[in-house]
């Protein structure tokens, strides 16, 4: 199937991989009504599908995104609505997704990354960032608190005195920074990006979903629990997947010294 182009996110199927555009490059993609509420449809579609066994957020143009299109945001204000609504209605549900759906995401970070687009990134299992890319807070630049997941997801990857650093006193850092302080997988030149990105996303769409998802809860999961309590929900995720039929194959493929093929189940 081709991409969509009726919206301002365009989307293409192909070998089990759902890649979101994020396009509305004369905009920085900003999110717009429009685009928030496209991402959320996709994503739910995309979670919801089992043709789909990867998915890959990106952006068109210089920038990945931006965060919220301030200036809707500024009539949006005036007409009395409130950022929160918002936060609810959009952003909470698709960092959800992102983090939660039975199936690996990789966010492909074409450009800077700002604002409600670098927590979306940072949702995702693994970031692959453009030589030319960078990442911001953001917030507080504006008079705003973090959302989006922020403040979950950078102090369990920099640790809390880091996360604060960059909410507080925010800046862009570079791709190379963003490597050394593990916000990033990998740094590619930045004509290089697509084609590393498919290839690691075509590897996850040919790889056991099942337990890809498993692995996904396990790791939140563990995350915000006790050791006990971690130990034994890993004990119930390796009973699911130990019972599934990719596992089986996977197990007779090993003895037969072959290569497994997973369907995802």
């Amino acid at each position: 199937m081709g991409p969509v182009t009726d919206t301002p996110l365009r989307t293409e199927h192909a070998d089990g991989v759902t890649t979101l555009t994020l396009a509305r490059p004369d905009a920085m993609n900003a999110f717009d009504h429009a685009l928030k509420t496209a991402l959320l449809a996709e994503l739910t579609a995309a979670a919801e599908d089992p043709a789909v066994r990867c998915v890959v957020l990106t952006g068109e143009g210089r920038a990945f995104g931006v965060g919220q299109d301030l200036k809707e945001h500024v009539a949006e204000l005036r007409s009395g609505q409130r950022l929160g609504d918002t936060v609810l209605q959009h952003y909470n549900p698709i960092t959800t997704l992102l983090a939660t759906m039975d199936k690996p995401v990789v966010a492909a970070l074409n450009g800077v990354a700002a604002g409600a687009a670098a927590s979306f990134a940072l949702a995702a299992d693994l970031r692959y960032a453009a030589d030319t890319a960078g990442l911001n807070t953001a917030f507080a630049a504006i008079g705003l608190s973090c959302d989006s997941g922020a403040s979950w997801y950078l102090p369990r990857l920099l640790g809390t005195a880091k996360a604060k650093e960059l909410l507080l006193l925010p800046r862009t850092l570079s791709a190379g920074e963003c490597l050394e302080l593990g916000l990033v997988t990998e740094v590619v030149p930045a004509a290089d990006l697509a084609a590393r990105v498919h290839e690691v996303a075509a590897r996850l769409a040919a790889g056991p979903t099942l337990a890809y998802g498993s692995i996904r809860r396990a790791v939140a999961y563990s995350a915000a629990h006790p050791l006990a309590d971690s130990l034994a929900h890993e004990a119930r995720l390796m009973d699911l997947t130990g019972r599934s039929a990719d596992h089986e194959r996977a197990v007779e493929a090993f003895l037969a010294k072959e290569k497994p093929v997973f369907y995802g189940g």
